[in-house]
């Protein structure tokens, strides 16, 4: 956006930001539901101590992913008419990122959970690690591969 001033940019990055937010937390919001009904299900007492603590561990995960998913219009909400946008801006950026990953542990964490109750533990090993895998890639490596290689074609070519 090569006519857009300083603020205009803060504007729209943190508009864009909040709507990605949106996109992530219903997928948050509904995977906390599922975990907080699980243990009151009748199968519950059936789970291994093992399956109980990556249950556990998801739930947590999950938590921690809302808190920090939600945390950046928190921010916003604190901050508002202070004149550190930016600076709110690139944290909320940091809580967005953490948060996705704490998104990412709780899923692969369910995934392993249910995979072992229908299956076996090396069936749920070898889905969890491929789910995982898929996860880092797309959510992390694509982007992170993509950025490096842009900053590297920028500072490669003549000012």
């Amino acid at each position: 956006m090569p006519q857009e001033d300083q603020k205009q940019r803060v504007d729209r990055e943190l508009i864009e930001l909040l709507n990605e937010l949106r996109v992530a937390l219903p997928g948050v919001q509904v995977l906390f539901a599922f975990l907080l009904v699980v243990p009151f299900s009748a199968r519950f007492d059936e789970v291994t101590s093992a399956q109980r603590a990556v249950y556990f561990g998801s739930f947590v995960a999950t938590a921690i992913a809302t808190a920090l998913l939600i945390a950046p219009s928190t921010y916003h909400r604190i901050h508002f008419r202070t004149g550190k946008k930016e600076r709110m801006l690139f944290s909320a950026n940091k809580m967005a990122i953490s948060g996705t990953a704490f998104l990412a542990m709780a899923m692969v964490g369910v995934v392993f959970l249910i995979t072992d109750l229908l299956y076996r533990v090396l069936y749920a090993s070898i889905t969890t690690g491929l789910i995982a895998g898929w996860f880092v890639w797309f959510w992390y490596g694509l982007p992170m591969v993509r950025l490096f290689r842009d900053k590297a074609r920028d500072t490669e070519r003549p000012g």
